[in-house]
């Protein structure tokens, strides 16, 4: 069975950084896209980043691009987002999460496999 753990949230200030880290256990989720999403209070859940199975493309939405980076390291099973400049829009519960292919696609219901999420707060 596979589970997808994120760390790395936390409180942070504007324009400040923080690494989230999606950990992933059951089976190697090297072929396969994995992204990012978020949820922030009184929203519904969007997409943030996303990263091929295969050739390491990567889509981002236009609200992060420029200041997010998505990236994985299929040896350690783990997908990461570097987050920069953040902004408190940027207020959310964060959510890993992998599709059973490998194209990346932004779209929430292309996503089989979800984690619990992470709280990120950008204070000002």
């Amino acid at each position: 069975q596979v589970q997808l753990v994120e760390s790395g949230g936390g409180l942070v200030q504007v324009g400040g950084s923080l690494r989230l880290s999606c950990a992933a256990s059951g089976r190697t989720m090297a072929p396969y896209a994995m992204g990012w999403f978020r949820r922030a209070p009184g929203k519904e859940r969007e997409f943030v980043a996303t990263i091929s199975g295969t050739d390491g493309t990567t889509y981002y939405a236009d609200s992060v691009k420029g200041r997010f980076t998505i990236s994985r390291d299929n040896a350690k099973n783990t997908m990461f987002l570097q987050m920069n400049s953040l902004k408190p829009e940027d207020t959310a519960v964060y959510y890993c999460a992998a599709r059973r292919a490998s194209s990346p696609i932004p779209t929430l219901t292309a996503y089989y496999y979800w984690g619990q999420g992470t709280q990120v707060t950008v204070s000002s």
